[in-house]
């Protein structure tokens, strides 16, 4: 008899792992459901602005009311805006879009902790998957606005970074919000990423830094003066692949 005829055989698995396996794959159906349900609901609201910030910002906070000023002009403009739904400047985008003439949209996400839904969202859609909310921010969106904020602000700014440098998004409008809070790491990119040849330089050409309300908006009418708010064809299809 040979060793390979001495081993025993393969145990089967446990039940344990047969009734993972079996959630595994029905979770598949609940992601599936959340993208179909997301994307019926917010299929009729472009042009959009997505806005993003911290959402441990209190309500007499300088940069909540800079959020708040900045959506209402959003909004009175003739864009939805989308935020992520919770408290802090999320908060404060979808109050100024509320009050405005365009839809206020709240993408909001199933946390242990911090997110609550905040009460000015003409339209609320809940996920409990992270990279399915993560999609529809960048798919709605004809620009990004970027306020203060911690690790999720930035994993939603460098994720939008990182799709349209690498073509698997379109190019939009990536604003960030009040120059001093940025600086560090503006520099951090220039002297670091840029210097020691991780990216091109003319990468950091995809965001811009803006202080002022009225500033922010016009910035994004000037990258669309030439062309539509709707997707050209080929960005449709850049969409579809996202």
């Amino acid at each position: 008899m040979s060793e390979k005829d001495k081993l025993p055989p393969l145990a089967d698995p446990d039940s344990t792992t047969q009734t993972f396996s079996a959630r595994e794959s029905w979770r598949i159906f609940g992601i599936m459901a959340e993208f179909v349900e997301a994307t019926e609901r917010l299929s009729g609201i472009r042009p959009a602005v997505s806005v993003f910030g911290s959402a441990r910002t209190r309500a007499d906070s300088p940069y909540y009311m800079l959020a708040e000023m900045i959506a209402r002009q959003l909004s009175d403009a003739g864009f939805s805006v989308i935020s992520g739904g919770g408290p802090g400047i999320m908060e404060a985008a979808n109050k100024g879009a509320f009050f405005g003439k365009s839809p206020s949209i709240g993408l909001n996400i199933q946390l242990p902790h911090e997110q609550r839904t905040n009460a000015y969202q003409d339209i609320s859609q809940s996920f409990r998957h992270f990279f399915a909310r993560k999609f529809m921010f960048v798919k709605f969106a004809s620009a990004y606005v970027v306020l203060p904020g911690g690790f999720g602000t930035l994993d939603e700014l460098l994720e939008a970074m990182t799709l349209i440098q690498t073509g698997k998004s379109r190019k939009i409008p990536i604003i960030l919000v009040h120059e001093p809070f940025w600086r560090g790491l503006i520099d951090w990119f220039r002297e670091r990423l840029v210097a020691e040849k991780m990216v091109e330089p003319a990468d950091l050409d995809l965001i811009q830094v803006i202080d002022k309300p009225e500033d922010v908006v016009a910035a994004i009418f000037k990258h669309y003066e030439t062309r539509g708010f709707a997707p050209l064809p080929f960005e449709r299809e850049m969409l579809l692949n996202l």
